[in-house]
């Protein structure tokens, strides 16, 4: 009986051995991949921040200035003035929906019933 006791005991060893192993491995297989996404959020942030510098720096009111300065024949462009604005009372908005329309008026005293 005691055999069996301890051999049941060291297969026991073993197997909880080998399952810390697993576990052990498999964790360290996550963090390796928790670090690599970590490192590519890392490379998006620093590739935003440059395309944010570089739309920064081709949107300079200057060099847009210049371009469509260099481009107004090809383009057709007009210069800005004060009066291509309007004031917001001379904007025609749309008039607001009515929500319940009706044709004829409904009767609801005969309301489910079958019309004769």
């Amino acid at each position: 009986m005691r055999t069996v006791l301890f051999l049941l005991s060291a297969l026991a060893v073993i197997g909880s051995g080998y399952w810390a192993y697993h576990e052990n491995y498999q964790t360290q297989d996550e963090l390796d991949r928790v670090d690599a996404l970590r490192r590519d959020i890392g490379q998006a942030h620093e590739r935003m921040a440059m395309l944010r510098a570089e739309w920064a720096y081709l949107n300079r009111p200057d060099r847009l200035r210049d371009l469509a300065d260099l481009n107004f024949a090809r383009l057709g462009l007009l210069p800005l003035r004060p009066d291509h604005f309007a004031d917001v009372d001379q904007v025609a908005f749309p008039p607001p929906p009515n929500l319940v329309e009706f044709s004829e008026p409904i009767d609801v005293t005969s309301a489910g019933a079958p019309k004769p």
